[in-house]
């Protein structure tokens, strides 16, 4: 059975959600308080974090970095903060997904199974398969169906390598600049826009209709496969 913990003082918001999750036969842990969501997460270790970030006692990124500490598991934050500042702080600090409330649980269950599903960390050299591209991550090779090598430059190689390691996670342009170019490059903004045009001239069907290599307004990139 899968174990989510719930955190929010938000008592309605965590009836609906235990009723929800438990009808789906998830086990069902709560927090109302990010000191109690660090304690419960010890005794009883979840396989999903969903985590609102205002909470009484802790900020929510404190939490989430607390977690981190300790355990992979995926974190989907839940918050009524919608400025782009604070998800990608949140992203930064280690979060998978963000929502913002008013939210459907529809959408909110759809993304925990995505979250879930992605949580089982690709092999260290698998072969990426999505589209008409084949990434082999082992040889450092990309392959188009029907149309031989795909020749990418170290920065476009090194920056592919990166959010494909990841499917499906939103990659935070601080967390991509600072992997790809290093200390320094955090806010070379335009860097990241240059090259991830690049990928998607060469890797996509349709590069200005790209559906895998995406961008998340304000706050970052994700690669669906």
């Amino acid at each position: 059975m899968t174990r989510v913990l719930v955190v929010d003082d938000e008592p309605q918001i965590v009836r609906a959600l235990q009723i929800n999750l438990k009808a789906r036969s998830y086990e069902v842990h709560t927090a109302a308080t990010g000191t109690a969501a660090l304690s419960v997460a010890a005794q009883y270790p979840p396989d999903l974090v969903i985590l609102d970030l205002g909470l009484p006692d802790l900020d929510g990124v404190d939490v989430i970095r607390g977690l981190r500490g300790w355990t992979e598991a995926p974190v989907l934050v839940l918050s009524g903060r919608t400025d782009s500042s604070d998800k990608v702080e949140a992203l930064d600090a280690g979060a998978d997904d963000y929502m913002t409330k008013p939210f459907g649980i529809d959408e909110l269950l759809a993304r925990l199974r995505a979250v879930l599903r992605r949580s089982n960390l690709i092999p260290d050299e698998p072969v990426v398969t999505f589209g008409r591209t084949q990434v082999d991550l082992s040889a450092k090779r990309v392959v188009l169906e029907g149309g031989g090598d795909v020749r990418l430059t170290p920065t476009e190689w090194h920056l592919l390598e990166v959010l494909v390691r990841h499917p499906g996670k939103l990659m935070s342009q601080h967390q991509l600049l600072t992997e790809v170019w290093g200390p320094g490059y955090e806010t070379a903004s335009g860097n990241l826009r240059f090259y991830m045009g690049q990928l998607r001239r060469k890797l996509e069907a349709d590069p200005a209709r790209p559906v895998h290599l995406l961008t998340e307004p304000g706050m970052g990139y994700r690669f669906e496969p």
